[in-house]
């Protein structure tokens, strides 16, 4: 192997820890934005143990494509470098990016989502008013028999007695 191959796969076992960095500072933001009784962050430990165990998966892709799957000793190393070098470096410029995408990506499409389903709620609920407004005379119509029907069986089961 050469001397140029060793150092691209190098530069892409940094770039898996930085990549991991990235993946578990995320997961880290939005287990601290949800609400204590929420389902990510009663599960959060099985979550996390899922997303280190899918970063393994991806770590082992990149070495399948970088070096067809042989795994060297300076590999955990460079790693953990990705992993330190997110931490002091590309951390702030990062989150900066995630704030920037929540507020012009995010939310936008948050809002439209929730505008949609308000105008449904809202389009089902005068369907429903339209409904019960023109059926109520006929409900209490139906009432009303049932409660005289119930009335002349009991005067008929008395008398009988």
């Amino acid at each position: 192997m050469s001397l140029s191959v060793q150092f691209f796969s190098l530069l892409a076992m940094i770039g898996t820890g930085i990549t991991a960095g990235i993946v578990l500072d995320l997961f880290g933001t939005i287990v601290a934005g949800c609400d204590k009784r929420s389902f990510i962050r009663r599960w959060a430990f099985w979550f996390e143990c899922l997303i280190w165990i899918m970063l393994g998966i991806m770590s082992f892709w990149v070495l399948m494509m970088v070096r067809d799957g042989a795994w060297r000793m300076y590999d955990p190393v460079a790693q953990v470098s990705g992993l330190l070098l997110y931490a002091t470096i590309f951390h702030h410029p990062m989150r900066f990016v995630g704030r920037l995408l929540l507020l012009v990506v995010l939310r936008p499409i948050w809002l439209i989502i929730r505008l949609v389903y308000l105008t449904i709620q809202r389009i089902f609920y005068v369907i429903v008013s339209i409904l019960s407004f023109i059926t109520s005379p006929f409900l209490r119509l139906v009432k009303n028999i049932g409660k005289f029907l119930q009335n002349k069986c009991r005067v008929l089961y008395n008398r009988v007695q």
